[in-house]
């Protein structure tokens, strides 16, 4: 079935799929109500007004508070200047700002051919992967880290290297995942953009130090080191290959040790293979990919650092893996599993987003150069996940719409984690990472909103 031809039809489609995303976006999922942004806001409000201590804040009524290195706090500071309203929409801008960043870069240099049909209906489909709108719904920075480190994609991509590295130190100041970037910068000869990564990286850590000492003692000395800070390992949200032992039952370190080295070094062996074909986008994506594998918590909002590898997969010609891979990760299915995550369908389905992210380090495509882009127009049918039911289990997958112009592959227009979790009871109700559920008096969604910020600072 081909796609509406004239420009009044595609208008009309582009018009009522974006009501029918926004109906699905707003009623179907549980909605975070900016709850990591709270936590930002009040840890910057608390530290800034009242004299508290960064790492001392907490939601009220939770035990959620702020996890990131200090730099990350003096990064936030512009949000002592606003009120809460004015820090939800700053959110938002700054998340659509790195959206647009990110897209502008996977997209390549002939984004423009796209046309606005192709960009509407990507953005439709990027509504409903849940990593994305989890980020925008928490208030999270992931978006932002992913578009620093993607400029220093393009800039070594383009040959313009005198400041490649920047965005990747500032990322790794942040939070410490998107330090594996400079591994692979070591492991592609950029010395150069290495040493800059890591300048920017000590030169802000060494600001936030003078801004706090105290704050920065104790997280390089504590806090670090206590994953427990950050939440419950087992906990369904958790994606990563320490999420997949915990909920073995075998959350030891020395076998996560183990299978972290082992999924490095596969890391280490692919990502030089890609640098040595001019491939960064392929380097850079599988360099994404092996982060939210051997970080010790990857939240499912986290993974939207597989963006880079849905477009490699498209760039590279496999627009229908691409888009199966992409419509699970719409589903939420691994939430039903969130009580009881036993048995091999427990083992298999509750780490559904596991095995997608180490498939893609294994599988990904590699070896052909950046400049190689995808035509939209090479695939005459495409998976458009479709919004699902009130429960997580149901999800629609149809057709998209045949057009000889080509209808939006699963993101159209791309030509090329450790969070504020913590941990509370078990049930549904008290887990802010939370994914599509049955309506539960939880903080983020309940009519009984925790406060913003304390009016005194908690106690030193």
């Amino acid at each position: 079935m081909r796609g509406p031809r004239t420009t009044r039809g595609r208008l009309l489609l582009v018009l009522f799929l974006g009501a029918a995303v926004t109906v699905f976006t707003a009623t179907v999922p549980l909605l975070r109500d900016f709850f990591d942004l709270r936590v930002y806001y009040g840890t910057v409000h608390t530290w800034a007004h009242h004299g508290g201590r960064i790492y001392d804040y907490q939601v009220p009524g939770t035990s959620y508070g702020f996890t990131y290195p200090p730099f990350a706090a003096v990064a936030m500071l512009p949000l002592a200047l606003l009120d809460r309203t004015s820090a939800i929409v700053a959110s938002l801008l700054v998340n659509l700002a790195a959206l647009a960043v990110v897209l502008r870069i996977l997209a390549g240099g002939d984004w423009r051919r796209h046309g606005w049909y192709r960009w509407s209906l990507c953005l439709c489909v990027l509504a409903l992967f849940e990593p994305l709108r989890d980020t925008f719904s928490f208030g999270q920075v992931n978006l932002v880290l992913l578009a620093l480190v993607l400029g220093d994609c393009l800039l070594l991509a383009t040959g313009r290297e005198r400041w490649a590295g920047a965005g990747i130190g500032l990322a790794a100041a942040v939070k410490l995942t998107p330090a594996l970037f400079i591994g692979l910068l070591l492991l592609a000869g950029r010395r150069r953009a290495a040493g800059v990564a890591t300048a920017v990286a000590v030169a802000a850590t060494a600001l936030a130090a003078w801004a706090d000492p105290r704050a920065s003692r104790f997280y390089w000395t504590q806090a670090l080191w206590d994953t427990g800070r950050v939440g419950r390992l087992d906990y369904v949200s958790n994606q990563s290959l320490q999420g997949v032992l915990a909920r073995l039952g075998e959350p030891g370190r020395p076998l996560w040790a183990t299978v972290v080295l082992l999924t490095l070094c596969i890391w280490a062996w692919r990502a030089r293979r890609a640098v040595r074909a001019g491939d960064w986008a392929a380097a850079f994506a599988l360099t994404g990919a092996a982060a939210c594998l051997v970080s010790p918590i990857t939240w499912v909002h986290h993974l939207v650092w597989l963006l880079p590898s849905f477009a490699v997969l498209l760039r590279t010609g496999h627009p229908r893996i691409a888009g199966a891979l992409y419509a699970v990760l719409c589903t939420s299915v691994v939430w039903l599993w969130f009580d009881d995550a036993s048995g091999i369908g427990g083992f298999l389905g509750s780490n559904t987003y596991t095995w997608i992210t180490l498939g893609l380090l294994l599988g990904l495509p590699t070896g052909q150069p950046g400049g190689v882009r995808l035509s939209l127009a090479r695939s005459a049918s495409a998976v458009v996940p479709a919004a699902r039911a009130e429960n997580p289990t149901t999800m629609a997958t149809p057709g998209q719409n045949e057009s000889s112009s080509g209808a939006c592959d699963v993101a159209a227009a791309t030509g090329l984690a450790v969070d504020d979790g913590r941990d509370l009871a078990r049930s549904p109700s008290s887990e802010p990472t939370g994914s599509t559920r049955p309506a539960a008096a939880k903080p983020q969604s309940s009519s009984l909103r925790a406060s913003w910020y304390t009016a005194s600072p908690p106690p030193c």
